[in-house]
């Protein structure tokens, strides 16, 4: 029988599927019926910079008229008290979690800022969670701001928190550095555990009759698997870190290629809102029958197998798949017409 198992941010997986952070995760329920589909970590809801400065009457205007710039889907509820937990509600829910479930919970903290919000990574450790995702997500609208110093922003907070906590620590990462490989290893020098590539952003829609910007919701399809498989392939053997792919994972072979690029572990969110979290259990079933099939005996043989310093022509990577690509491109009727 295959060998499910891995290893992520130092914590032992009995698989390594992981429910991502996103609004199931506020509930008790959702979580246990998580761990009986076979979940082999989870990742709370994030609990967000703006939360822990503006606990007041304003943080209900700044959810509904901001939700475009969150990292999950605050704007998938109708109203904002449906989602928001204060702080301190928030910790007693990373308490609660630990109590009703045996697998590993990652805390979510989500910001970008250095400040006295940091103070609830160490709270959240002492909640009881395993481990935290950081989700670090800064929208430069500044064109004096330099790249270099965005890149500083996001080093520094990291080692203000690992400052404060001892449990590991995970990056969430977006796409967008110039130098994305250069960016990983800034972070794991500056204390990272883990990477999770990439954070999926919402990006505001315009309503040309109310002339409003407005947030618009739409969940992931496995088409968006392609950019963390392709980095996290690039990636593998050259950082030391663990790595997890999110964004795209909705069935067994998108998680197999997850493993293959050199992923640690591979976390879902939208399959999971979009068809209910019993997927969980039935990728894991066909996970497993393929496995059998072509006669991998475990993840930690399967794993980085198809990464760039693993395969036969590693600038497929790279630009020369660019130029193959494009190159065999028509114009439709083309050849009809010739």
């Amino acid at each position: 029988m295959p060998d499910l198992s891995t290893t992520y941010l130092g914590l032992s997986l009995k698989n390594p599927i992981v429910p991502s952070s996103s609004p199931l995760c506020k509930s008790l329920d959702h979580l246990k019926q998580m761990e009986d589909a076979g979940a082999g970590a989870i990742v709370l809801h994030s609990l967000f910079e703006e939360q822990i400065n503006f606990e007041s009457r304003a943080l209900d205007d700044y959810l509904t008229h901001g939700t475009e710039s969150f990292a999950e889907a605050i704007s998938y509820f109708p109203e904002p008290k449906q989602f928001r937990l204060t702080p301190d509600q928030y910790l007693e829910h990373v308490r609660k979690a630990k109590e009703a479930v045996s697998i590993p919970v990652i805390g979510s903290l989500n910001g970008v800022s250095s400040g006295g919000w940091i103070r609830y990574a160490k709270r959240i450790e002492e909640a009881g969670a395993d481990a935290l995702e950081l989700n670090m997500y800064f929208l430069s609208t500044d064109p004096e701001l330099r790249s270099d110093r965005v890149e500083e922003m996001y080093a520094d907070l990291l080692v203000d928190i690992k400052r404060t906590i001892n449990i590991p620590v995970a990056v969430k990462l977006s796409p967008f550095f110039s130098s994305l490989p250069n960016m990983a290893r800034r972070l794991v020098r500056a204390g990272a555990n883990g990477l999770v590539l990439f954070n999926r952003f919402y990006q505001p829609d315009l309503d040309i009759e109310a002339l409003e910007v407005v947030p618009h919701l739409v969940l992931s399809d496995s088409n968006e698997l392609r950019l963390p498989l392709r980095w996290i392939a690039i990636l593998y053997g050259r950082v030391e870190a663990d790595l997890a792919l999110t964004s795209g994972v909705h069935t067994a072979e998108d998680a197999l290629k997850g493993l293959m690029a050199g992923a640690n572990a591979v976390m879902l969110a939208s399959e999971l809102l979009a068809k209910g979290i019993w997927r969980i259990d039935e990728i894991l079933h066909d996970m497993h029958t393929w496995m059998v099939e072509h006669e991998y005996d475990s993840v930690a043989q399967m794993r980085g197998s198809l990464s760039q310093i693993k395969v036969d022509k590693p600038a497929a990577f790279e630009r020369a798949q660019y130029v193959k690509i494009v190159g065999t491109l028509e114009p439709p009727g083309y050849l009809s017409a010739k």
